[in-house]
């Protein structure tokens, strides 16, 4: 089953602190715990580790992702289409046409119960933007970029 299969995700993770691997790790398994018929998709970017789950093996369709940055370890669990869903608390933050996301910095303030009825409507939404049924595929995970070069956090030296 994907969800136990964690080798290339914690191979992209082994230059992060324990403490966010265990958050990234925790919110990877809310997403797979909730759909888990849905494809696991691997960025692994310059900026940012991001992992997006999808009804295809297209990034178009993702319907929820997490993403962990580089510099300052901010991990952010977002919704690709997050313009189109109703949340009514206000607990999204972005203002472009389309990507809106929550800062998550402590598993144990993470709002399951809003985000579990968001991640409910984008997946909905997500199926309903997939134009051929053929398209769809079920719980596999699949490495879909590794950049080369990788922002590193600098160290700046001291003034003299």
């Amino acid at each position: 089953m994907p969800k136990e299969e964690v080798t290339d995700l914690l191979f992209f993770m082994k230059a992060f602190p324990s403490e966010v691997r265990e958050r990234a790790l925790w919110l990877r398994d809310f997403v797979w715990d909730l759909y888990p018929q849905a494809n696991e998709l691997i960025y692994d970017n310059y900026n940012a580790l991001a992992v997006g789950w999808s009804p295809t093996e297209k990034m178009g369709h993702i319907f929820c992702s997490f993403a962990v940055y580089r510099v300052g370890y901010n991990t952010h669990f977002g919704f690709y289409w997050g313009s189109e869903l109703h949340d009514p608390k206000k607990l999204l933050i972005g203002e472009g046409k389309q990507y809106r996301y929550l800062q998550v910095t402590d598993v144990g303030s993470f709002p399951q119960d809003e985000v579990k009825t968001l991640v409910e409507e984008a997946w909905e939404n997500s199926l309903a933007k997939v134009k051929d049924a053929k398209q769809i595929t079920n719980s596999k995970t699949i490495v879909k970029m590794v950049s080369d070069n990788k922002r590193e956090k600098k160290l700046k030296a001291p003034k003299k």
